[in-house]
C-alpha cells in the first residue's frame, strides 16, 4: 500500500545501497538510495545516476543521455545552460545566455535574422551613394537611410562579425579607399574608420570562426593577394600578404560552421580556384580545377554547414552552380539553374 508523508518528517536510517535501495517499487533491486550528502538512483542492482553535495550529477551508463527534442520554434524560454536537440537543424544546441549555439562548435545556432544593403552607384559610376536599407526578419526592405559614411561603390564588400553585427569596408570613390564602417546589432552604421589596410576595391568578404570576419584580395592598380582579418569587436587587422593567387571580382562565404572560402575571379584571365580559410583565419594555398573558371559569381552558406557558388561571367553570363561540402570540397558544375547572369549577390536565409 502507498505511504503518505506530510509535514516536517522524513524517512531516516534507511540509506540503502544500489543492490538494496532504501525506496523501491515492486522491483526491489531498482529504486532510490542515499549516502553522505548524496542522492542516487539504481537500476537492476547497480548505481545509474547520483547527485552529490555540490549538485554535480554523475551518470554511470555506457549508453547515452537522451536530450529533450524539439524544433526551432519549440525552443523554451531561454536561460543560460539549457541543452536540447534541435530537430529542425539536426544538431544539439545550448543557450549561452545570449544565443542558442551548436554544441560541437559553439557556433550561433540562431544566426542573425536581419540584413542590410549598403552603398553603390547609379549604374554608370557618375553618382556614388552613402545609403543603406535595412531588411527585417520578415524580408521587408526599409526606406533609404542616408549619410552613412563616405559614398562609394565598386564592390564595397561586407560581412557579419561578432555574432550580431556587420562591417562594410574598402571600395571606390573616384579612388580606392581604405576605410570601414561598423554596423550595430540594430542596423546603425558608424562613422568611417580609415587606414584599415591597403586601399582597394572589388574584393570579397566572409565571416569565419563564429564571430570574426575576413576581407580578401581585390584591385589596387593591380590585382592583389592579401587579406585583412576582423576581430570580434570589429577591429580590422593589417594586411596579410601572399595568400594565394592575386585576383579580384571574386566571391566568398562561410562554410563548415566556422570556416570560410574564397572562390573564382580573374587573375590575368578567369580562374577556377578556391582558397579555404581556417577557423583561425589562416588562408590555405590555391585549390584549382573547381569547376568552370569565371568571375563575379555569388556565394552563400546553406544547410547549416555547407556553401554554394553560383552564376558569374565565364565569357558571358553563366547558369551554373558549384556546391561546397562541409569540408570545403567544391563539386562539379551543375548547369541550367535559372537565368544566366553576372555580378549578383547571394545570402543564406531561413533555419
Amino acid at each position: 500500500m502507498p505511504i503518505t508523508i506530510s509535514g516536517p518528517v522524513g524517512i531516516t536510517d534507511v540509506n540503502g545501497t544500489a543492490a538494496a535501495p532504501a525506496i523501491t517499487g515492486t522491483d526491489t533491486d531498482s529504486g532510490m538510495f542515499f549516502g553522505t550528502n548524496t542522492v542516487a538512483l539504481g537500476t537492476n542492482g547497480t548505481s545509474a545516476v547520483s547527485v552529490d553535495a555540490s549538485q554535480n550529477a554523475t551518470f554511470n551508463s555506457t549508453g547515452a543521455l537522451t536530450l529533450p527534442v524539439g524544433t526551432t520554434t519549440q525552443r523554451p524560454t531561454a536561460a543560460a545552460g539549457q541543452l536540447r536537440y534541435n530537430s529542425t537543424t539536426g544538431y544539439p544546441e545550448y543557450y549561452t545566455g545570449t544565443y542558442w549555439a551548436l554544441v560541437s562548435t559553439g557556433i550561433n545556432a540562431s544566426p542573425t535574422q536581419k540584413a542590410i544593403f549598403g552603398y553603390g552607384n547609379n549604374g554608370n559610376n557618375t553618382i556614388f551613394y552613402s545609403v543603406t536599407n535595412l531588411v527585417s526578419n520578415t524580408g521587408v526592405v526599409a526606406t533609404d537611410t542616408t549619410g552613412v559614411g563616405t559614398a562609394r561603390t565598386t564592390y564595397a564588400s561586407a560581412a557579419g562579425y561578432g555574432t550580431d553585427k556587420a562591417i562594410f569596408a574598402y571600395g571606390y570613390t573616384g579612388a580606392n579607399v581604405s576605410m570601414s564602417n561598423l554596423v550595430s546589432n540594430t542596423g546603425v552604421v558608424a562613422a568611417d574608420v580609415t587606414g584599415v589596410g591597403t586601399a582597394r576595391r572589388a574584393n570579397a568578404a566572409a565571416g569565419y570562426g563564429d564571430n570574426k570576419a575576413i576581407f580578401g584580395y581585390g584591385l589596387t592598380t593591380v590585382v592583389v593577394s592579401l587579406t585583412n582579418l576582423v576581430s570580434s569587436t570589429g577591429v580590422v587587422a593589417t594586411d596579410t600578404t601572399g595568400v594565394g593567387s592575386a585576383r579580384y571580382i571574386l566571391a566568398a562565404t562561410g562554410y563548415g560552421a566556422d570556416k570560410a572560402i574564397f572562390g573564382y575571379g580573374p587573375s590575368g584571365g578567369n580562374v577556377s580556384m578556391t582558397n579555404l580559410v581556417s577557423n583561425t583565419g589562416v588562408v590555405s594555398a590555391d585549390v584549382t580545377g573547381v569547376g568552370t573558371a569565371r568571375n563575379a559569381p555569388g556565394a552563400a552558406g546553406y544547410g547549416s554547414d555547407k556553401a554554394i557558388f553560383g552564376y558569374g561571367n565565364a565569357g558571358g553570363g553563366s547558369s551554373m552552380t558549384n556546391l561546397v561540402s562541409n569540408t570545403g570540397v567544391v563539386s562539379a558544375d551543375v548547369t541550367g539553374v535559372g537565368t544566366a547572369r553576372v555580378e549578383l549577390g547571394a545570402a543564406g536565409y531561413g533555419l
